[in-house]
């Protein structure tokens, strides 16, 4: 059971609702608070969601790689900082740790998401410089992350081809919450059987304005074209 949003819940429909509105109310509240601090900032914020295994984690240390090495690194010399987003453990955490950037790790125990009052407490102590990119990878979770805005510049959606196609269709809101899909391990498509144009169909059925990405992060593939927008969009931001 998510100790905030109440999925799991067997409560009384009107108390429920009631119990939503006031949480989100207040999750908002801070969010538009943290995005005025980062716009006041130059500071461009990328809030990560997907499932659990979709490979997050490699896509955000691949992503980080290129953004402080090599020619990418030429065109963007950004300070980087990471908040880690998972129930329990410090794993990932210590794997971003190990590419010397600024990462903190928040654990939401029971909580199935995070929330803004997480981005808020982790920025204070993060005190990112100016003219920085914040990466935060939330919990591995394709419905709540959708409802709770984090005073991010941009919510990015990664959904791996090992999902299936019809994933859009089935988690709706978290693909039209998103402002960008980058569809993971595409390495692996000569093993599976998915259907790439549907699962493009599917996405841009739900969210007509995705800007879709295929990568495969492990093997680096497409990474370079998902960097170089990237950079595209941080100069945006200056």
């Amino acid at each position: 059971m998510c100790e905030t949003c109440g999925c799991g819940e067997h409560l009384h429909e009107e108390r429920t609702v009631t119990l939503k509105q006031d949480i989100l109310q207040e999750n908002n509240q801070q969010a538009e608070q943290i995005r005025a601090y980062l716009r006041s900032k130059r500071i461009y914020c990328l809030n990560l969601m997907s499932s659990p295994g979709s490979g997050k984690t490699t896509l955000l240390e691949e992503t980080i790689r290129r953004l402080t090495v090599g020619t990418i690194r030429e065109q963007s010399q950004l300070p980087i900082y990471v908040i880690e987003g998972d129930q329990h453990t410090d794993n990932d955490t210590h794997r971003i740790a190990a590419l010397h950037v600024p990462v903190l790790q928040i654990n939401t125990g029971t909580g199935c998401h995070l929330e803004a009052k997480h981005t808020m407490q982790a920025i204070k102590q993060l005190n990112p410089e100016e003219d920085a990119i914040l990466f935060i990878e939330n919990v591995g979770n394709l419905v709540c992350p959708s409802l709770f805005d984090l005073g991010e510049t941009r919510k990015v959606l990664i959904v791996s081809t090992t999902e299936g196609e019809d994933k859009p269709l089935k988690y709706p809101y978290i693909f039209q919450e998103a402002d960008v899909c980058i569809i993971n391990k595409i390495d692996l498509l000569p093993y599976l059987q998915i259907d790439m144009q549907a699962l493009r169909s599917n996405a841009l059925k739900v969210n007509p304005h995705l800007r879709l990405f295929e990568v495969s992060a492990l093997k680096g593939t497409g990474m370079d074209i998902w960097c170089s927008w990237l950079i595209e969009e941080l100069a945006k931001c200056k």
